[in-house]
């Protein structure tokens, strides 16, 4: 489900300088369309990701980055584990 960037404020309940420091952060990089920014389900999951980061374990902006870096990279290597495992 693709959401305007209003429709992903609602949805995530996150209030819009929050929003532009994860995107000036790039820890949510939205899709870009000839009709503007669009946001996904995956983006809100980020999100809560983040949130839970910040609020239940007390990650600062670094220790964020950091985290969100390695998930990212845990996630590329079993996409292309996957990909080895496919060919014959």
């Amino acid at each position: 489900m693709k959401m305007t960037k209003q429709e992903f404020l609602i949805s995530c309940e996150l209030p819009a300088p929050t929003l532009e420091l994860y995107l000036e952060q790039q820890w949510i990089i939205p899709e870009q369309t000839s009709a503007g920014v669009t946001f996904c389900e995956m983006d809100l999951a980020r999100v809560h990701l983040i949130q839970d980061l910040r609020v239940n374990i007390g990650a600062n902006d670094e220790g964020i980055d950091i985290i969100l870096h390695l998930i990212d990279q845990v996630h590329g290597l079993r996409y292309a584990l996957a990909q080895v495992q496919k060919k014959p």
